[in-house]
């Protein structure tokens, strides 16, 4: 295999002053190695192969860099320069394009996903679950993630687990249950804080995928949840027959206080045309005796009212069966009639006049 690169060597060597002579000296070359990689043993192919990729790389003239990819171009085995996206020219032999371990010669730029394997940790109250996630991080300088850690993905693999069994271990079972949001802010902040910056690299975020339990604590969680919406259950049913109860109490006050109100309301009316009526009444009756007295200026208009009071007063009196005595005033009456004679004498001469 050394003759082989040797004699490669020699041809470029020899042919660099014409280009196309050369093209076809590589090509012939390339055939030539080619038939000799099917002679050797089938142990030796893979060897063989990877260290014929790396010595065509290393005979490229020019290279094309893909749009979200860098290239890290290293002369004499020592890092010279970074392609970007485009076309670039590089000199064969003395330049090589560096072969990465996770990433192969060209890094990726864009936002990668790297899968946690599940892990078992162990909780504040010492229960051990099972977890797995995902971690999304974003290459920002090649050469630090190229030359400052040896395998990026293995880096960022260990450093998760390490850093999530720190945070699980500071939370109790049902805060891990309830707060994956929290764990994810924080494992990504702690990721960022502890050298990632250093590898080139930077976390967009973390997630959580699967948080699995043992199955004994799911079946007591299980038993758990029933007897707590149990336990609302009749929390609810008691809550609502106490409303209910405040409210029809509530309902029977009210009735009652707009009864008393109706009540008083209706006993003022009364008492108010009780009032007006009396009023009335005395009105009427001084009415009357003043006309009285205008009819009868000799007379007692007293005596005159009483005894009209006194014979009103007789029909009721003598309602009903039986015999009734009434004790009569004669004197009364006698001057009854004489007022009522009065009476009909000044109207007889009124009515003259």
């Amino acid at each position: 295999m050394k003759k082989v690169i040797s004699i490669l060597s020699i041809l470029l060597l020899t042919c660099a002053h014409n280009s196309k002579s050369m093209m076809r000296k590589l090509s012939r070359a390339k055939r030539t190695v080619t038939r000799l990689a099917k002679k050797l043993p089938r142990r030796n192919m893979r060897t063989f192969h990877s260290s014929q990729n790396k010595q065509f790389d290393a005979l490229k003239f020019f290279r094309i860099v893909k749009q979200q990819e860098e290239v890290l171009i290293e002369r004499w085995g020592k890092y010279d320069r970074t392609l970007s996206a485009g076309l670039h020219f590089t000199k064969p032999i003395i330049e090589s394009a560096r072969n990465i371990k996770w990433s192969g010669r060209r890094i990726d730029l864009r936002e990668l996903v790297y899968e946690l394997p599940s892990q078992r940790v162990i909780t504040k109250d010492n229960v051990a679950m099972v977890i797995n996630g995902l971690v999304y991080y974003e290459v920002i300088n090649s050469h630090q993630a190229t030359y400052n850690i040896q395998n990026l993905p293995v880096a960022i693999e260990k450093l998760s687990q390490t850093t999530l069994r720190n945070i699980i271990g500071s939370m109790h079972l049902d805060d891990t249950l309830t707060s994956r949001d929290i764990i994810n802010t924080t494992l990504c902040d702690a990721l960022g804080d502890k050298g990632t910056k250093e590898w080139g690299i930077k976390i967009r975020r973390v997630e959580l995928q699967d948080i699995n339990p043992p199955k004994d604590i799911e079946k007591a969680m299980e038993k758990q949840m029933v007897a707590e919406r149990y336990a609302r259950e009749i929390k609810i049913k008691a809550a609502g027959e106490k409303e209910a109860a405040i409210l029809s109490a509530e309902g029977e006050q009210r009735s009652a206080i707009l009864r008393a109100e109706g009540d008083k309301t209706s006993r003022i009316l009364r008492a108010e045309g009780q009032a007006q009526e009396r009023l009335k009444k005395a009105e009427a009756e001084q009415k009357a005796i003043e006309m009285v007295q205008q009819a009868l200026p000799d007379q007692n208009s007293a005596h005159y009212m009483i005894a009209m009071q006194y014979l009103n007063t007789l029909p009721k009196v003598t309602e009903g069966k039986g015999k009734i005595v009434v004790p009569v005033e004669m004197n009364a009456i006698s001057g009854l009639f004489g007022s009522i004679n009065t009476l009909l004498k000044n109207g007889t001469d009124l009515m003259k006049k």
